[in-house]
């Protein structure tokens, strides 16, 4: 890594000025850097830095902090305001620098923190009981607040410091000792470790660092962390980059970087993340991209990467780029000044592409202003549960603001729900997604099994559907009955194609399902009572705005389209209809039916 600058010059020359429109950005660069300019730094977005801080910083003592005697179990938002209230009292261009009144809220905060924090160093998160990876993931807020108020050295902070030090130093013995839950959680406990060795440094933390890395960091050929998700893919380059720069292991960068291109793919033209191969929450979620900009941002500089530079200043054009990003980051750019330089170059960025991640049974096509997005990689059998893919969503289509937010198809087949193809076949510039569906009927026990009590195991049917007291592995099947869906989806710049056949038993009620993003106008199908539409034939078209998709034609053979979700949710009353304007097409099978959308 390279090292220009100590961390202590480093602070102390890092003040920018409030009134920013009076100083020009050469003087303002030459009063910041004695090195004869060998050091840059990106003036306009740290005053942007330092003004949504410090407005952060207002919001919070506004609002006041909680309430000390109230037990609480959601400390992120308290590590946020140390990290926050930080930054403005160490900068000396903050219109809070060296407040006492910060200082009394910093204290009020770690005393809160101190008192929350179990012997064992570890701290509540929801459900999670004395979690030692909730308590990295705090400390990735604290340690860097540490940092800089060390390197800054205020006289009236030593106490605050001491206090920061307990904390860090009770939770150091948890990241030690204790466990994790998921993939990502090795990574975010190894990251807070490096942090509290650069701090106060001890063999101890860098072993247990050990142990985990020499489990391997898995990334699949195709850019993906085995959790194959948008939220917790950042959460780990953002700690992979932490261990990287702290411990001098440039090579976990190259992981990084890996993660990072295949998510330049994944980002839809207005900044939203494709998430539908998700085997996280994030699945079911909608992600923008704004979380990865420290990681594109850091990347872009360290590896001079345009294609990263260019995500970069993407995101900063993002809406909500001033409240994920400007308003409580500032500490981490004081902490790493790698993160001050400006940007390489960009890379004009690519919106003209077809990328198959044949491992992920995923595609991705841009055509100017049209993004389309192909899925059929759920994890079999599909169960409903963290760290499975199970998202029914096989399309998503859309065109700038008018937005095809999922196409799915359902079957009344034993109620087993929606579509989920066995993966995806590219032949040229078609997608092929089929699905087998099987369910059957079971036989008499034989002899040797039977119980003239009729107490049989309590076990799940072959199928999944439904648990009984039945012996079923004992029993013969019978009556099998096999439904075949077969959906082929063909691209020609921009424009889709899709042949739908449903084959097996006969007058199975078929559901085409399509949902359109919230606000949409739909002209040529038919709204009902429950102001669900109908594409009885011929074309609909949706606007948003000066944007719109045609889809078509459609064919209306019943009108039954509740339980689509499967037994499994129905049971439960539950339900994977989300937000939005929903379109139907219906038929019985045998099913045929072709459309197009464009």
């Amino acid at each position: 890594m390279k090292n220009k600058m100590s961390r202590g010059k480093f602070i102390r020359l890092g003040g920018l000025t409030l009134a920013g429109a009076l100083v020009s950005d050469l003087v303002f660069a030459n009063d910041l850097f004695s090195d004869n300019g060998k050091t840059k730094v990106d003036t306009q977005l740290m005053k942007k830095l330092l003004l949504n801080n410090d407005a952060k910083v207002k919001s919070i003592l506004d609002k006041g902090l909680v309430n000390p005697n109230i037990r609480i179990s959601n400390f992120r938002p308290l590590a946020g305001a140390i990290t926050a209230m930080t930054a403005s009292i160490s900068h000396s261009e903050s219109e809070y620098y060296k407040s006492k009144v910060l200082e009394e809220k910093l204290n009020q905060v770690m005393d809160i923190m101190l008192k929350e924090q179990y012997s064992d160093g570890t701290l509540d998160a929801g459900g999670n009981r004395q979690s030692p990876p909730d308590t990295a993931f705090i400390l990735e807020y604290i340690c860097p607040a540490a940092a800089v108020l060390n390197l800054e050295k205020q006289k009236d902070l030593e106490g605050l410091r001491n206090k920061m030090k307990s904390f860090i130093v009770n939770a150091g013995e948890a990241m030690v000792t204790g466990g994790v839950h998921t993939p990502n959680h090795r990574w975010v406990v190894s990251a807070a470790l490096a942090n509290i060795n650069f701090l106060y440094p001890d063999a101890k933390y860098v072993r247990r660092i050990d142990q985990w890395l020499a489990e391997g960091i898995y990334i699949d050929a195709e850019g993906h962390y085995s959790e194959r998700s948008g939220i917790y893919s950042v959460v780990i380059d953002k700690a992979l980059i932490t261990i990287a720069r702290l411990l001098n292991k440039p090579e976990l960068l190259n992981i990084v970087q890996k993660n990072l291109t295949t998510y330049f793919y994944y980002m839809e033209p207005n900044g939203d993340l494709v998430s539908v191969d998700s085997r996280r929450q994030d699945q079911f979620m909608d992600i923008n991209s704004s979380k990865f900009y420290l990681p594109y941002r850091y990347m872009a500089i360290y590896a001079n990467n345009p294609m990263f530079a260019q995500m970069a200043k993407n995101i900063e054009n993002l809406p909500d780029f001033t409240t994920e990003t400007l308003s409580g980051s500032l500490l981490f750019f004081m902490e790493n000044k790698e993160l001050q330089q400006p940007l390489p170059v960009a890379a004009n960025v690519e919106n003209d592409y077809e990328k198959f991640f044949a491992l992920s049974n995923l595609a991705r096509i841009r055509r100017g202003k049209t993004a389309v997005t192909l899925f059929g990689g759920n994890d079999k059998p599909v169960m409903i549960v963290s760290g499975r893919s199970s998202n029914p969503n096989f399309l998503m289509y859309r065109k700038s603001d008018a937005i095809l937010k999922y196409m799915r198809l359902s079957t009344s087949f034993f109620r087993m729900g929606y579509f989920s193809s066995d993966g995806i076949i590219k032949e040229g510039n078609k997608y092929i997604l089929k699905e087998t569906k099987e369910a059957d009927y079971y036989q008499p026990l034989a002899a040797e099994f039977r119980k003239a009590d009729g107490d049989y195991t309590l076990s799940p049917s072959p199928d999944g559907r439904f648990w009984n007291k039945m012996e079923f592995d004992s029993r013969s099947k019978s009556n099998v009955k096999q439904q075949i869906t077969v959906i082929e989806v063909t691209e020609n710049n921009g424009r889709l194609n899709l042949d739908f056949k449903v084959d097996g038993p006969p007058n199975v009620e078929v559901t085409i399902e399509m949902c359109f993003k919230e606000g949409s106008n739909i002209t040529g199908a038919v709204k009902d009572e429950k102001n669900n539409y109908f594409l009885n034939s011929g074309l609909a078209e949706l606007s948003m705005g000066a944007d719109s998709i045609q889809f078509g034609p459609g064919k209306v053979e019943h009108r039954n389209i509740d339980n689509l979700d499967s037994e499994i949710y129905t049971y439960h009353q539950g339900s994977l209809r989300t937000n939005g304007v929903h379109v139907y097409i219906t038929g019985f099978t045998p099913f045929r039916h072709k459309m197009t959308i464009s």
